[in-house]
């Protein structure tokens, strides 16, 4: 999330820039030419509510800190959206299959993340930062947005993968010491190093195109297939949420 405001401001930044204005002498003028330029020509509705969501914080942070007399941002006109629409297409279960055969042909740490993401619907955040210690028997220890922790249970063959990965690893990540004592994380690069998102991104593009998959494939995708697959298998929606 805070990545995405941060991309959302740089955004609004090059805009003004290109436009010759400074970012403590906006006007809304400005900001309705920078709604219907990109509700126009570049994307959603959705995405750009949000950017200007993210926009109008940013000036209520400055004008609750005093730099600004008023928030240009304060009734700024924005697009209706649909709260039931959805532009993030799931993967079938025979994709799914097909996408977790490519990962388990590609490597144990793909085959692991994969299947942990479909099976469970962590966000990539949540994976990533899975360390040893977090993984007991049947269920994972999480941290969620605001740093609130909470226990996820696993299915057998999720587990079993967590458990032959961490083992197959434990010799290289010795050569990353965490300063504040904490075990090793459990998604590291060949170097011991954390795994960052936008090479799991990477990994998972590439895998779909293995699997003949033709539909834009992210860690995100995962997260709304396992939700979207639950459904059809009858979990209710309670248990889901």
């Amino acid at each position: 999330t805070q990545q995405a405001y941060l991309n959302d401001l740089k955004i609004f930044c090059t805009f003004l820039d290109e436009a010759g204005v400074d970012l403590l002498q906006v006007r809304r003028t400005h900001l309705d030419v920078f709604s219907r330029v990109h509700e126009q020509y570049t994307d959603s509705n959705a995405s750009v509510a949000r950017r200007l969501a993210a926009i109008s914080a940013f000036y209520r942070f400055l004008l609750l800190d005093e730099v600004i007399e008023k928030s240009p941002a304060e009734y700024i006109r924005r697009p209706s959206i649909d709260p039931d629409f959805t532009a993030t297409e799931a993967l079938t279960q025979r994709e799914a299959l097909r996408l977790l055969d490519a990962a388990t042909e590609h490597s144990l740490r793909a085959q692991t993340l994969v299947d942990l993401l479909l099976s469970t619907g962590l966000r990539i955040s949540e994976a990533l930062n899975i360390r040893e210690s977090d993984i007991s028997e049947g269920r994972l220890l999480i941290t969620r947005k605001g740093g609130k922790k909470s226990a996820v249970y696993l299915p057998e063959h999720t587990l079993r993968n967590l458990r032959e990965l961490t083992a197959t690893t434990g010799q290289e990540i010795q050569a990353y010491e965490d300063q504040l004592g904490r075990t090793p994380l459990v998604f590291v690069t060949r170097t011991g190093r954390p795994w960052q998102r936008s090479n799991v991104d990477g990994l998972l593009r590439k895998l779909a195109l293995t699997a003949s998959i033709r539909k834009t494939v992210s860690a995100h995708v995962l997260r709304h297939t396992h939700a979207t697959l639950a459904l059809e298998m009858g979990v209710p929606l309670h248990h889901l949420q």
